[in-house]
């Protein structure tokens, strides 16, 4: 038999323990790291989006409240200066990994929630300006953005835990250092007294 004989009759083998290899690959997991990864990276994006539609949101609240209660400065100031703050914490997806960025990123939003809950408060002092169309308008936008915002978070939490579950347990924990070197994502904590519901009433 000729040389070339041989090699045409192991080029099938090999063609088929490649695939059996791959077929093999497959049903151990090593795709399911990258897989969770992007998962949770699409949440994170969304997350991203949700606060940034509040942001968006907020100069219309801003100048809205302040036709009608303009002696409301230091509370209108608050605002727009955690707004700024919240704005210029700059994200992306390797935030995600790095303990640090991401809680200066958690805290940025947070004051701004505080921010806001105390201009809706104040709001209650005028009752026009609670009646005003165009603030009850941006108020249920508002409200609306929060609830996806819970949403989003929600999502990005149990999409970065599957990840992290992942690459910590067997065989995940194999294919993420073998392959992928993936790193653990940090998460969201709960605010500090965010056990108590907040005082805000319309």
């Amino acid at each position: 038999m000729s040389l070339s004989s041989v090699s045409n009759v192991r080029r099938p083998f090999a063609v088929a323990a490649m695939a059996l290899l791959g077929l093999v690959l497959a049903g151990c997991g090593v795709n399911n790291v990258p897989t969770l990864e992007e998962r949770a990276k699409a949440s994170w994006s969304e997350v991203q989006n949700q606060y940034q539609r509040r942001a968006d949101l907020i100069p219309n609240l801003v100048e809205t409240v302040k036709g009608y209660a303009a002696q409301e400065r230091e509370v209108l100031t608050a605002v727009v200066e955690a707004r700024a703050k919240a704005s210029q914490v700059k994200v992306d997806a390797s935030t995600i990994t790095d303990p640090a960025r991401f809680k200066e990123y958690q805290e940025a939003q947070n004051q701004l929630s505080g921010a806001l809950g105390r201009l809706l408060v104040t709001v209650e002092r005028y009752p026009d300006l609670k009646s005003n169309q165009n603030f009850l308008a941006l108020q249920s936008q508002l409200e609306g953005t929060e609830n996806r915002v819970t949403v989003a978070r929600r999502d990005y939490i149990q999409a970065v835990q599957a990840f992290n579950t992942e690459i910590r347990t067997f065989p995940g924990v194999i294919w993420a250092r073998l392959f992928w070197g993936a790193k653990p994502m940090e998460t969201f904590t709960a605010t500090a007294g965010a056990e108590r519901p907040p005082a805000v009433k319309f």
